[in-house]
């Protein structure tokens, strides 16, 4: 029954966004629908994936010249997973716009739905992101894009988040030499593949001649077609492999590394690097060579197929035998890539009350920990229908009802320039001097330059001990803290809360171990180094005692808190001349990780 009205929820949320997208025109939005005809189909009369790639990369692409006024090239694509194949006479409705624009890429949305003529029914079948970036003129200057302008609260949320995902896609290559790096992936086993397919078998080569057909309107090889090629052999591979039909079920994030031009010779190779119990993961890679000259590498992607039953459920698959070194490599490469899928499953790509509250903290999850977390107050802040609930000396108190969730907003101008509300705000161990809340903050771990954990004790309301009835009992939560600065003009200053789980740190006797869902702050420059800073809280059950008497009217704690903390920012307005606290004080483990080194040099 859960399920159930979860789903009903998201249906009611996704027709909401819908009519309002319908009522606000998207100048970058650009629609295609075709008909499936059997000459686009597979043996099972099912639409092949590669024919919808090609569909999906042209919308994609004409939305993003459309809003750049020049010439545009695909490159990259993050995950793909298709929920539903598409059967002959069906329609495919296919809609792009920009999210965001930076200096030369954007990142464009891409939404797929299936519609049945006859029955007037309708189905998601997949959401992608890509990035596209401008060509130079034809005098070889760079073109600079244009900012977008969100509409709609859908926009507005995609927008305020494509920065959020930009950092991920940065970092991608290096969350996997991490995890490898760190040991954490599992070695083939020997006694358990010996029996195993071999992996030489399922190899494939193929060449395509690339002609004027297959080119866009800037004479290079068109994406769609080189992605449909990839398709094809990696298709074949997996059905050597399991001696079937498999059906694509995801294409992991990937990169054009280069163009490709009419002419080109392109050298398709495909193996499967890795067999799960219901999946398989081909790796794919497509190399462009002319008649003389070497190669250059184009693009490598990864793909994920399932063998399904007459009752379309994943069907047992056989172990694979990797081939010595390269295929070794291979095989764990491909372990470290469905971990960070499931990340992505159970982290990043659920709403926000569809995540567990207190997720398990660990170095490999931390990048997709903190999008998750960053982005889900972007989502809040972004939402409309605050309502104002109370306001006194100019210091707001908002709600927001959301089904069964209830969220605040308490936000006011202060006299402080933002960057510098930004880093004494971010000091969250320095909250107990102007919170009465906060009775105890320590930093646990530090992550990297922009994520920390704590641990914050705070009285419990309305609960006391069993042995001793008049005595209350204190709450302790394990925060993780994300803070990032502003990624273009009118971005705001965030810093993120949500509560996650260490192992090293269980619920303690004589503790009540709460959660917090989404929490934290934006802090935006007004004029006049003015800041508007504004609180955001998501309530869970232990902190909803806190704030129910301010909405209910019957406490104004919200107002002395605000002020206390604007009276904190007011007195330490001024930088001192050498930066003192925690920032400079805790690498907890020493050596400096790969990983934390790339987040700390991605500019966005």
């Amino acid at each position: 029954m859960e399920m159930i009205s979860r789903l009903s929820d998201r249906m009611e949320e996704e027709e909401e966004e819908e009519e309002d997208e319908e009522r606000c025109v998207n100048p970058t939005e650009v629609k295609m629908s075709q008909i499936v005809m059997p000459f686009h189909c597979n043996h099972r009369q099912e639409l092949s994936v590669g024919q919808l790639l090609k569909w999906m990369d042209s919308t994609a692409c004409l939305s993003a010249e459309r809003h750049a006024g020049s010439l545009c090239v695909t490159a990259s694509m993050d995950d793909i997973h298709f929920e539903h194949t598409i059967s002959v006479g069906q329609v495919v409705n296919i809609r792009a716009k920009v999210n965001r624009a930076f200096n030369s890429s954007m990142e464009v949305g891409i939404h797929v739905s299936c519609e049945d003529l006859f029955s007037d029914r309708h189905w998601r079948v997949c959401h992608a992101y890509a990035t596209f970036v401008t060509q130079r003129t034809n005098t070889g200057q760079k073109v600079t894009l244009r900012t977008v302008v969100p509409q709609t609260q859908k926009e507005h949320v995609e927008y305020s988040v494509a920065a959020e995902r930009r950092r991920v896609r940065m970092i991608h290559n290096d969350i996997i030499k991490e995890l490898l790096s760190s040991g954490s992936v599992e070695r083939a086993d020997s006694s358990a593949v010996s029996s195993g397919v071999a992996a030489e078998k399922t190899r494939v080569e193929s060449v395509e001649l690339v002609l004027p057909p297959h080119a866009n309107h800037q004479m290079n090889t068109f994406g769609g077609h080189i992605m449909a090629w990839m398709v094809n052999v990696a298709t074949i591979a997996a059905s050597r492999f399991c001696q079937a039909h498999p059906t694509l079920r995801t294409i992991d994030m990937f990169n054009f590394r280069g163009p490709s031009q009419v002419g080109d010779r392109l050298q398709l190779k495909a193996i499967v690097n890795n067999a799960y119990k219901n999946s398989l993961e081909v790796g794919v890679r497509a190399e462009a060579y002319l008649e003389e000259g070497l190669s250059r590498h184009i693009n490598s992607a990864f793909m994920i197929f399932e063998v399904l039953d007459s009752s379309g459920k994943p069907c047992a698959l056989p172990r694979i035998r990797p081939e010595p070194l390269e295929g070794e490599r291979r095989y764990q490469e491909a372990v470290a890539r469905k971990k960070i899928r499931l990340d992505r499953k159970y982290i990043v790509s659920r709403k926000q009350n569809e995540v567990p509250l207190s997720v398990p903290w660990d170095p490999r999850n931390q990048v997709y920990l903190s999008y998750n977390n960053v982005s889900a107050l972007k989502m809040l802040a972004a939402r409309k229908n605050w309502r104002l609930s109370t306001e006194r000396d100019k210091v707001r108190l908002y709600t927001l009802e959301q089904k069964s969730m209830l969220s605040i907003r308490v936000e006011a101008e202060v006299d402080v320039p933002a960057n510098r509300a930004f880093c004494l705000l971010a000091e969250l161990s320095n909250r107990t001097s102007w919170d009465t809340h906060y009775k105890k903050c320590e930093l646990m771990h530090r992550v990297d330059d922009d994520d920390f954990i704590y641990r914050v004790v705070t009285p419990s309301v309305g609960s006391q001990t069993s042995s001793n009835p008049g005595e209350t009992v204190q709450q302790d939560f394990i925060l993780l803290a994300s803070k990032r600065k502003p990624c273009g003009d009118g971005d705001p200053y965030v810093i993120a809360l949500r509560s996650v789980s260490l192992v090293s740190h269980p619920p303690l006797e004589g503790y009540n171990r709460g959660e917090v869902l989404c929490a934290g702050f934006t802090i935006l420059e007004t004029s006049n180094n003015m800041s508007l800073i504004s609180y955001y809280n998501q309530a869970s059950p232990e902190v909803l005692p806190y704030i129910s008497t301010d909405i209910a009217g019957l406490s104004s704690s919200f107002y002395h808190t605000f002020c206390s903390c604007s009276r904190y920012l007011s007195r330490n307005r001024q930088e001192p001349e050498e930066l003192t606290g925690e920032y400079e004080a805790t690498e907890t483990n020493g050596a400096t990780s790969p990983l934390s080194e790339a987040l700390r040099n991605t500019q966005l």
